[in-house]
Formats: C-alpha cells, sequence, structure tokens
C-alpha cells in the first residue's frame, strides 16, 4: 500500500476531482459520514476515548489530529491489512477518504450546507453494541497498588442461570482501564467455582488450575473492540455455570479500584457447530524458545498446524506485548494454494482485536496453517519498554514477552468437532511434555503459572 506525501498528494487531486473540480469539501457533505461511521463509536460520553466526536464543533476542535492520525492510519485502530479474505466491520479507512480528510482541513474546515448533515449517530445504550441480555459485576473491587508486579486473578462471579445459555458476544467495562491489560473469560460449569475461599484480603485467587468443567469464553484485551459472532454461531453457557473472569492487572504507579461490568449477550437458540480457538504457536509461544537478545531488530518464532478435518475460518486474533513488530498467518491448501489469513505490519500493544471474516473460510482437511510472529528489541523500537534494551523471555507481565495467533474456526460437519478438539488437545499436551523435558526451567514456570 502507498504510503508518504506522494501518496497524499495523488489522492488529494483525487479527492478534490471526486467532489467536482474547485468545489470545497465540507463537513456535512464528505467529513461527518466519514466521522460517524468510523470514529463516534469509541468517541462518545461513556466509552474510553479522551474526547467526542459527535458534532462538527467536536471535530473542529480536533482535526488537525484528526488529520495527522489518519494520513499516518494510527486511527481508526485497525492493525490488519486486507488479506485473501475481507473482513466485516473494518475500519480501515480507504485513501479516498483520508484525502478527503486533509483536504478539509488545508481548505479551512468548512461545516457545508445544512441541508447536506446527516443524523449523527444514535447509540440506544452504553454498551457498544446495544444492551446485553445479562449484566454482571464484581462482587467487590480488587486493589491494585501503586506499584510492583503483575498481578494475575480469577474472580468468580455468579450468573444464576436456570436454563443453557448460547454467548454470542461479552463486552466488559473497566471502573480502571489503566490497570486491565487483559481479561479471559470462562465458564465453570460447576456452579460452585465462587465457593472457593479467596487469597487474602482481596477478591478471588491465583493460578491457572480452574478445573475440568471449565471452558474458555473469549477474553478481552487493551484497544479490543467487541464483536458478535457471525449468524448462528456462539459459545456454550452451561445451566447454573459461575462466570470466572481471569485478569492480569498492571499497576500503573497511581493505587486503583477495579470493579469491573460485564454485558453477556445471549442467541435464540442453540448453534449448529461448535466454536473451536487454534491457537499458534500453542500456550502464546511458551515452548518457542521465546528468549530475545538485547539488540535483536528481527527476533522470528514461526510454527504450524496441519488441520485434521474440514473446518470453516470465522476470524482471526493475534497477541503479544510491547516488543512484537509483525504477525503473519497463511493456510497452504492441499492443492498447493497459498491465502493470507491475518497481516499485521505494525502490531501495537494498545490496539488488539479480533478480525472476523465477511464470510466464513472454508479451509479443506490437511490445510497447513503457518504462523510468523516478529519482535524487535531494540532501541529503535518505540515501543521498548526498557532503554537501553535488556534481554527479554517468555513471561506474564508487561515487560516479559509472549505471541500467537489464533484462529477462530468451526468444524465444516459438526460431527468433526470431537476429532478437532482431541487432535489440538494431543498437539498441546505433546508440544509441552517434550519441552518440559528437557528444560527444567519451563517445568517449574508451568508448575508455577497451574498454581495450587
Amino acid at each position: 500500500m502507498p504510503h508518504g506525501r506522494p501518496f497524499l498528494t495523488i489522492a488529494l487531486l483525487s479527492a478534490l476531482r471526486i467532489c467536482g473540480f474547485g468545489s470545497p469539501v465540507t463537513f456535512n457533505a464528505q467529513i461527518a459520514p466519514i466521522i460517524y461511521a468510523n470514529c463516534s463509536s469509541c468517541h462518545r460520553p461513556g466509552e474510553a476515548a479522551p474526547f467526542f466526536l459527535m458534532s462538527y464543533e467536536d471535530v473542529v476542535r480536533k482535526a488537525k489530529t484528526i488529520a495527522k492520525v489518519t494520513s499516518t492510519r494510527s486511527m481508526p485502530p485497525w492493525k490488519a491489512e486486507p488479506a485473501s479474505y475481507a473482513y466485516r466491520d473494518e475500519r480501515r479507512l480507504s485513501d479516498q477518504q483520508i484525502a478527503l480528510i486533509q483536504s478539509w482541513v488545508e481548505q479551512g474546515m468548512l461545516e457545508g450546507k445544512e441541508v447536506e448533515a446527516p443524523k449523527p449517530p444514535a447509540f440506544n445504550s452504553g454498551w457498544m453494541l446495544g444492551e446485553p441480555d445479562l449484566v454482571v459485576e464484581m462482587p467487590q473491587g480488587f486493589h491494585v497498588p501503586a506499584d510492583g508486579p503483575d498481578i494475575y486473578r480469577n474472580i468468580p462471579i455468579q450468573l444464576g442461570q436456570d436454563a443453557e445459555r448460547w454467548i454470542t458476544a461479552i463486552d466488559m467495562k473497566p471502573s480502571s482501564r489503566g490497570v486491565v491489560h487483559h481479561v479471559l473469560y470462562f465458564a465453570d460449569g460447576t456452579g460452585k467455582i465462587h465457593e472457593r475461599p479467596q487469597q487474602g484480603d482481596e477478591p478471588g485467587f491465583s493460578g491457572m488450575r480452574l478445573g475440568r468443567k471449565t471452558t474458555p469464553l473469549g477474553g478481552w484485551a487493551v484497544g479490543a473492540q467487541p464483536h458478535f459472532f457471525p449468524e448462528g454461531l456462539a459459545m456454550n453457557l452451561p445451566k447454573g455455570a459461575d462466570l470466572v473472569v481471569q485478569y492480569h492487572f498492571h499497576p500503573t504507579g497511581k493505587a486503583e479500584v477495579e470493579k469491573s461490568r460485564i454485558g453477556l449477550y445471549f442467541a435464540k437458540s442453540a448453534p449448529e457447530r461448535m466454536l473451536a480457538r487454534i491457537q499458534i504457536p500453542p500456550h502464546y509461544s511458551l515452548f518457542s524458545d521465546l528468549k530475545i537478545p538485547a539488540g535483536d531488530k528481527d527476533f522470528v518464532i514461526r510454527d504450524s498446524y496441519v488441520l485434521p478435518t474440514d473446518v470453516d475460518g470465522v476470524g482471526v486474533g493475534a497477541h503479544a506485548h510491547y516488543l512484537a513488530t509483525k504477525f503473519k498467518l497463511t493456510a497452504t491448501l492441499p492443492d498447493g494454494t497459498i491465502k493470507t489469513l491475518l497481516l499485521i505490519r505494525d502490531w501495537d500493544f494498545a490496539w488488539q482485536d479480533r478480525y472476523f471474516f465477511k464470510d466464513l473460510v472454508p479451509l479443506p482437511k490437511g490445510t497447513q496453517l503457518e504462523a510468523e510472529i516478529h519482535w524487535n528489541n531494540s532501541s529503535e523500537n518505540p515501543h521498548n519498554p526498557s532503554n537501553p534494551p535488556i534481554a527479554v523471555n517468555w513471561g506474564e507481565e508487561s515487560k516479559d514477552e509472549m505471541g500467537s495467533i489464533s484462529l477462530i474456526a468451526v468444524p465444516h460437519v459438526q460431527s468433526d468437532y470431537p476429532t478437532l478438539r482431541d487432535n489440538l488437545a494431543q498437539r498441546d499436551r505433546r508440544v509441552a511434555m517434550e519441552k518440559m523435558k528437557n528444560d527444567p526451567a519451563i517445568a517449574m514456570k508451568v508448575a508455577r503459572l497451574l498454581g495450587d
């Protein structure tokens, strides 16, 4: 994709031709539709964005900033580049839209004719996806100290559901966003994990061992936007299950109390196919020799997985910390055709999202998924938290590193789900056992992660 001033000059001329030679670009005619469709959902009351973009006056106050961040594509926050399959709900501005914003600012930010003004978007709820079917809250606030190591904590929440449900989306509202690095959601099928004694004075308990009847429900990370699964797909919530929210708290220099609200959205009926997450490398690269020397500008890990059944790709997502720079996931089909499922060239720890395909992506049995992740541990990486750089290994804290790419998929035929599930579990066990057998340090780290 072209970048820089030559591109903008050409694009600006193109935009001006579209508007009509000599015709000014105005907020009401050209800019408002762009802002309202791509920016206002976050830049509105009740959301995390630091200012509002709901009116001409709002946008004019930040016009030069908007022109700058859209020209560099740092806003709207959409890191995935165009791949072999289109994504839905894409917030990536076109070259023409970026050029129109540039023209509007350079021409004096005219408001335009009132008759051309579109209505500002109406949000009927403080939640991005509308009012949830069920809103729950942490039983009590968790006190995050001003400094010290990162904190991992499991906090159970009773849901009180008297029937089986199917979750099609989850959203959360942290009360202190700055201290919440990310969360993972789990359903405890026993409905009794809330009875587990808390450790110490704070709610919840430590460790990653949650029980065999606990199933993952996805998660939330900084910058992530909530999404509904495509029609007909959802995650199971057993009758009477507890919700477990596994928090990663990151002290910020100021003592905070975090007490999140979580919104659950339910499907009207059970899905015909079960969702699966195919993570490459498994365990966020815990067993992939993730040891990045100080000064290394391009440390790379590659891993692959061959599909044991036909599946349909639903979406993709990635996770890492500050040093990561590039993610790529490709699918080599049985006939040798190579398709790109995800490409992020400019990773930003502050904007982690999931990208759902506009249509399900057919991936036949025997397709080889190949993941490639790059890290830059040099002083040239503006996101490097250490200056001068230091050697970085796999770890849970923000100053450590980890990384993986996940394909969210469903079996093409539901009867193949056990085969896919069991194959993934066997791969994970095999990779873990082989590494732990030859690396006592990894074995100790796994034991510590699992806790008591």
